[in-house]
């Protein structure tokens, strides 16, 4: 039973409440929960409080409740904060790392490696840790974990502990990338047909480089400063952007060295017929025999001035440009005879173009010559026709 509160609108709009001793009854006809009315109290405005009061009293002495303590509420003892912790993020990160599989892929390979130690706890924090403050390990061990997280089972953690938890990480890392890759492709349905790739460098703040086997070496630097010890990250994602596998390598890997082995490494996990897409960095002659074995497919970005098929052949095929978008035009080109044959496609930037018009006008206007060619910005190919 409860106190139940009803209203009624007058005509002149006032409104006039009642209270009522109401309980729910299920209706067996309408299948539903009903309220039955089991006494009128009257209108609010004329309610006997008093009357209330003795039969809250009465109800009181049946469950043996201390009539005195029904006086005045009691005023409860200030509560003093001592520490406040961040449990959203922790919630969701626990979700997503049990959802996409890394969890459990974890979890397998630690139980059928023995290992005992809290590396799952520490590598969980360390990717928690990352989503909400990122900062190094030092920070997560000392700052993060014990001063704003509510984790429980890692707030015992050192420094050390994540570095260990990181060693392990990288000793199963195919096979547990494998797991959460197949899980997610389930998860996501992922389109998994065309495989973009490539690749970029993390340099150290150290003196000198590793020894001949080691990762960290001296390279071509595309992020950091030209000459410092480095290691070359690969990346393999769908056309979604969702990543499908990473590599990291020695620092002193060039772009064209690493293709060899990406597409062994997709090979073994069933992705041998997917179409890899490149940049020019990745174009050399072993590059496509090797993305050719086993009728592979790719789709690679040529540089137009050191080809001389595409100066002698590609540019000066005669053919229409199709617009596909604002500012790109593009031009298919086919080159060669039977299962050898290339085939191009050029594309062209309609706002570089006009620019390259007006500085030409210029250049004329002042009797001097323009110094850039009209060049189309950008030439991709690929490897095998399509079925006809």
């Amino acid at each position: 039973m409860y106190l139940r509160l009803t209203e009624r609108r007058n005509r002149d709009g006032s409104t006039v409440a009642y209270y009522a001793l109401a309980e729910n009854v299920w209706n067996t006809t309408s299948k539903r929960a009903e309220a039955r009315v089991v006494h009128n109290f009257g209108r609010a405005d004329t309610l006997d409080r008093d009357a209330l009061k003795r039969l809250v009293k009465s109800i009181n002495r049946v469950i043996d409740v201390d009539p005195a303590s029904l006086g005045e509420p009691r005023q409860l003892a200030e509560v003093e904060i001592d520490q406040v912790f961040e449990l959203g993020v922790v919630l969701t990160a626990r979700a997503l790392w049990e959802e996409l599989g890394i969890g459990p892929a974890v979890r397998r390979r630690l139980e059928a490696a023995g290992l005992i130690a809290p590396h799952e706890a520490a590598l969980f924090a360390m990717a928690a840790n990352r989503l909400d403050q990122p900062g190094s390990k030092l920070a997560c061990a000392e700052r993060w974990l014990p001063d704003v997280a509510w984790l429980p089972q890692a707030r015992e953690l050192k420094v050390d502990q994540l570095y260990r938890a990181l060693d392990v990480l990288a000793t199963h890392a195919e096979a547990i990338q494998q797991e959460v890759f197949l899980r997610t492709a389930d998860l996501f349905k992922l389109d998994v047909d065309l495989i973009f790739y490539d690749t970029t460098t993390v340099w150290f703040a150290i003196d000198g480089e590793d020894e001949a086997d080691g990762l960290r070496q001296r390279g071509h630097a595309k992020d950091g400063p030209e000459g410092a010890p480095q290691v070359v990250i690969a990346l393999a994602v769908t056309r979604d952007g969702m990543p499908v596998r990473v590599w990291v390598l020695p620092g002193n890997t060039a772009d064209v060295a690493t293709v060899a082995r990406i597409k062994d490494d997709l090979r073994a996990w069933r992705l041998g017929r997917c179409v890899l897409v490149g940049d020019a960095g990745f174009y050399s002659a072993g590059n496509l025999g090797e993305l050719a074995k086993g009728l592979g497919r790719y789709i690679l970005a040529v540089p137009i001035r050191r080809l001389r098929e595409v100066e002698g052949e590609v540019l000066a095929r005669p053919g229409r440009y199709r617009r596909i978008a604002a500012n790109l035009e593009v031009k298919e080109v086919w080159v060669g005879q039977g299962e050898r044959r290339r085939r191009y496609i050029v594309c062209s930037s309609i706002l570089r173009r006009r620019r390259v018009s007006a500085s030409t006008a210029a250049a004329s206007s002042r009797r001097c010559r323009p110094t850039s060619p009209c060049w189309p910005s950008v030439t991709t190919i690929t490897r095998r026709p399509p079925a006809s």
